[in-house]
């Protein structure tokens, strides 16, 4: 980075003060015509030192432009999208002139996006978020999506799978061998500070802050599961996921969800039997 005029003549008199060759030149007037030839090299050298800084965002810029994108360079550009802007002329960002930082906020719908290499090409996978959750984009919404990525993509890059797909399906049964003096038969707090389950609300909560893209581990859910109060062994007798209009499949350890996220779509799909248990010796 370039010194300022000021930085680099006081370091030119600091050399001249410390040589003895120099020592004659030893007078503290500002006009002085040593002082004053100080400053005409300090001037120049700062306007070289900013030649320097402004050849090097040059070479970068090149370097940037002739690399080819990473995944991440293509999940990070999904997040910039914004629903109804066009694109500066023949460039890859937005003119957001005239917009305020909350206008431009409101712009980028994406919240969630991932990218995949596939045999050919690559596969993007984006989605929202719609009261507090994640969703899949409106049509109109993905159509204007896919046009601003086919123009900002490498040259290629082909095909481009682009995707918004509604959460895979999940379903459970689970059996909660519980705390009688915590929680009833129905899986609900003695104390009554909750009117929900906090079985049922764990388990929705640890599905809603599972990374976009992420798997489904079921012995970490059970991690999370013995977390709740009240809770002694929960143990998951079966686990079924699906997406589309495929049929469910069981899976014993790990599912990796089609659509980036899965959810329990209906109350019925998570079953809970609940058993007391006393204190284990």
């Amino acid at each position: 980075m370039a010194r300022t005029i000021n930085e680099i003549q006081e370091d030119i008199i600091r050399q001249v003060k410390a040589s003895h060759t120099l020592a004659p030149l030893n007078s503290t007037s500002k006009t002085a015509v040593w002082r004053m030839w100080t400053y005409i090299v300090a001037v120049s050298t700062w306007a070289l030192e900013n030649l320097f800084d402004q050849h090097k965002v040059e070479i970068n810029t090149l370097i940037n432009e002739k690399a080819p994108h990473s995944l991440r360079w293509y999940a990070n550009k999904a997040k910039e999208f914004q629903y109804g802007s066009e694109l500066l002329k023949d460039e890859d960002y937005y003119d957001n002139t005239g917009l305020t930082t909350e206008q431009v906020q409101e712009r980028k719908i994406i919240a969630y996006s991932a990218v995949t290499e596939q045999s050919k090409g690559l596969r993007l996978k984006v989605a929202r978020v719609v009261n507090g959750d994640l969703n899949a984009l409106l049509p109109v919404q993905l159509a204007a999506f896919r046009e601003y990525m086919s123009r900002i993509k490498d040259a290629g890059v082909n095909p481009l799978h682009i995707e918004s797909k509604e959460p895979d399906s999940l379903k459970l049964t689970l059996h909660v061998y519980f705390n009688p003096l915590v929680l009833n038969a129905n899986g609900y707090r003695l104390d009554g500070t909750s009117r929900e389950q906090p079985v049922r609300t764990q388990v929705k909560e640890y599905l809603k802050n599972q990374p976009f893209n992420g798997t489904l581990v079921l012995a970490y859910l059970i991690d999370a599961l013995q977390q709740v109060d009240g809770v002694v062994i929960p143990h998951i007798t079966q686990a079924q996921a699906r997406y589309g209009d495929l049929p469910y499949t069981p899976f014993d350890v790990k599912y990796n969800p089609d659509a980036g996220y899965l959810r329990i779509i209906d109350e019925d799909d998570l079953q809970i039997f609940y058993l007391p248990q006393s204190v284990i010796k």
